[in-house]
């Protein structure tokens, strides 16, 4: 039915949007993902990305139909029809995951409007997720995470920014923090001297992780430092002009380390997060402690981590058996 007759070039923008569905199917698909905020309590990156790829999809759909698509265009679907997507956006450079991901979020899109009857969800159920890619994560070794989170590896010439960085990362490795979790913590969370902080992390589902004495001098340091006035409620970090610290900031000074440390490229501030479990792990730390820590809802997210371990004695065998 679909054939790939969507335009190429840029992706159609929220205003391009107006033109490729109708007021019907836009005022569903607001809908829907306003529930996954509000019900399902997705992370703003989630939400961004099935915003992203209904848009795609929409974009494809109308090329076919030759007009804004409707509700009734979404209805007639049938496997063969979001197939034709997905080998679509394949050819575009989409990966395994991101086709997953495509496939999930029209999942959730039909299912939608299967509860209000404007649509029959089965066709979708009955496509076969892509194979996804096993792939590790990849920790940094303990000298060259605890190179990469010093006071003294901050590239920075302004003192207090250079010791806001080396706070944030410190939290992320010292605590196995998600960047957007360190991020949202305010100064009340390390009021009262406190041994742990409360981190609310994905689905706004909340944890406690203790608070080691290192990283409680590195954002001491930070704070006496900074230069803003730092409310109980408000950001705790924040950037050059005063507002909310991005995590882009902090991306852009960890690609700097990186060059200036000799580091691989896969040396991201995330990778700090997987460098906690795996050096946790491989320190005697148990499987269901560490998913705690690190808020994973499911014991399979945080296996994963067996996986480099493995991989890491495996190394050490081969460089230094005699028979190896």
């Amino acid at each position: 039915m679909l054939a790939s007759k969507a335009g190429e070039g840029e992706e159609a923008g929220m205003d391009d949007l107006l033109i490729l569905a109708a007021d019907d199917l836009m005022s569903e698909r607001a809908a829907w993902l306003a529930s996954l905020g509000d019900e399902r309590r997705l992370s703003d990156n989630t939400l961004e990305a099935y915003e992203r790829d209904t848009r795609q999809f929409l974009r494809f759909l109308t090329g076919h139909v030759g007009g804004p698509a409707t509700i009734k265009d979404i209805s007639a679907l049938r496997p063969a029809d979001l197939r034709a997507f997905l080998a679509f956006r394949r050819k575009q450079g989409a990966g395994a995951r991101s086709l997953g991901r495509h496939l999930a979020g029209l999942r959730s899109l039909l299912k939608h409007l299967e509860r209000k009857g404007l649509a029959n969800a089965a066709g979708a159920s009955a496509i076969r997720s892509p194979k996804q890619p096993k792939s590790l994560p990849k920790p940094l070794s303990g000298q060259q995470a605890l190179a990469v989170v010093s006071q003294e590896a901050q590239l920075h010439e302004e003192p207090w920014i250079a010791a806001r960085d080396a706070a944030v990362l410190t939290l992320l490795y010292g605590c196995g923090l998600r960047i957007s979790e360190a991020l949202d913590l305010t100064p009340a969370a390390f009021a009262g001297q406190p041994t742990s902080l409360r981190i609310t992390g994905k689905g706004a589902k909340t944890r406690l992780v203790p608070l080691l004495p290192v990283v409680e001098d590195a954002v001491d340091t930070y704070r006496k430092l900074c230069p803003y006035h730092l409310e109980p409620g408000e950001p705790l970090f924040r950037g050059a002009r005063g507002g909310k610290l991005q995590p882009a900031i902090i991306q852009r000074e960890m690609q700097r380390l990186r060059s200036a440390l000799g580091l691989p490229d896969t040396a991201t501030p995330h990778a700090l997060r997987h460098s906690f479990a795996t050096h946790l792990l491989g320190s005697g730390g148990d499987l269901r402690t560490i998913q705690e820590l690190l808020g994973h809802a499911s014991l399979s997210t945080t296996q994963v981590y067996t996986g480099v371990d493995a991989a890491r004695l495996l190394d050490v065998y081969d460089r230094a058996h005699p028979r190896a």
